[in-house]
């Protein structure tokens, strides 16, 4: 009889999914494609919140509670809403310095490093930029990462994970060509953006950003500050994410010259927008549309 339990118990456990959150859709989007049927994700973040202030839920700490892999995109992005729910999950497997708990910005080389962090300069990152997901050379790194934790914590699976993550990589490299190829023709065109979430995508395909309607990391544009701007030239756009106000970007751009493009920063954040693929798809439209 107590062989036969054992037996179940291990039955059960290799149909059992494994309960992976994270803290935003893109990352999401690559644990589903890697683990697949094998992983049941939660996302905790929405694809249109801004991902500085993402509203903490008592949900969330449920889900983090039954978690066995917490993913986050680190570098302090998280650092608004993520600390109490992980402290009041009272989870031990998915604190920080376990197996269970994976920061993705330790795997990429962050750009925009401040030398010295205070409360004059905003609200800056210590640690870097930490919107280093748009772009696109980046993911493979993100995707072999995710892969390699799935196996540690699941190492039964480790070959289904790294045939999906084969296959994974084989679209997005394709891809990669046929992005490097567009959006290098961008290449040279001045622009300004709101904040600076897509400044790596715009260093990685040389489009030079001339200035950011905020007039510090995560303060408001003033009067003062957009008088300056007015008098910038060869503007071309001015890039908003989904979820920054209009009204100024729309001054800015008439006065300027300019058209106002808003661009998805993650995967959900517009309808057109349903995976990684279609992220980078969707900016490239919106650009060439322009």
């Amino acid at each position: 009889m107590r062989a036969l339990f054992v037996f179940l118990f291990f039955i059960t456990l290799s149909f059992a999914k494994l309960n992976v959150v994270v803290t935003y859709p893109w990352i999401g989007d690559l644990v589903d494609k890697i683990g697949k049927e094998k992983v049941k994700v939660y996302i905790i973040a929405k694809g249109t919140e801004d991902p500085h202030f993402v509203v903490p839920k008592p949900s969330h700490i449920a889900k983090l509670r039954r978690a066995d892999l917490l993913i986050i995109q680190g570098a302090s992005l998280e650092i608004g809403f993520l600390p109490p729910l992980l402290s009041q999950s009272n989870n031990p497997k998915i604190q920080p310095g376990t197996k269970g708990f994976l920061d993705l910005s330790t795997f990429i080389e962050l750009i925009e490093k401040p030398k010295e962090v205070s409360r004059a300069m905003g609200d800056v990152h210590p640690e870097g930029n930490p919107h280093y997901n748009l772009d696109p050379h980046n993911i493979p790194v993100l995707a072999q990462a995710i892969k390699d934790r799935l196996c540690l914590i699941d190492p039964g699976n480790c070959e289904f994970y790294g045939k999906n993550l084969n296959e994974f990589l084989a679209k997005w490299n394709e891809k990669l060509e046929v992005w490097d190829r567009e959006f290098s023709t961008f290449r040279g065109t001045r622009v300004i953006s709101y904040h600076s979430v897509f400044n790596y995508l715009l260093r990685r395909y040389g489009v030079v950003l001339v200035a950011t309607l905020e007039p510090l990391p995560g303060i408001p544009p003033t009067k003062s500050h957009i008088q300056k701007l007015l008098s910038l030239k060869d503007i071309k756009y001015v890039l908003l994410a989904v979820y920054n106000e209009r009204r100024t970007a729309q001054f800015v751009a008439k006065e300027l010259g300019a058209k106002v493009l808003v661009l998805p920063h993650d995967v959900n954040s517009l309808p057109e927008v349903k995976d990684n693929f279609s992220l980078f798809d969707e900016i490239l439209r919106r650009l060439k549309g322009g």
